[in-house]
């Protein structure tokens, strides 16, 4: 999963296929909280954002996100963060 600023949804699938993802889902969204929260971490968020979801083997998992934050972490214009969530069961996605 990466959360990144609105308009960076295709740099971050750019990066995810070239470790292998074969799509993902995006989703606009917006942050919730205090300012006390972007005091404190001393970064300026953009209220709207964009969720980007993959769902990957995890052998391609590292690599992915890496490849995500490399190009669209906190030190670029996306101000992203990447993390995973495990997978335990699905319904309705067939293997291809």
């Amino acid at each position: 999963m990466a959360i990144v600023n609105q308009g960076f949804s295709e740099e971050v699938m750019a990066a995810a296929k070239k470790a292998g993802a074969t799509g993902g889902t995006v989703f606009q969204s917006r942050r919730v909280g205090s300012e006390y929260t972007i005091q404190f971490w001393g970064i300026t968020i953009q209220p709207e954002r964009e969720v980007v979801l993959i769902l990957s083997s995890k052998e391609n998992k590292l690599e992915i996100m890496k490849n995500i934050g490399k190009s669209c972490g906190m030190q670029s214009e996306a101000h992203g963060i990447v993390f995973s969530v495990p997978v335990d069961s699905m319904i309705g996605i067939e293997r291809v």
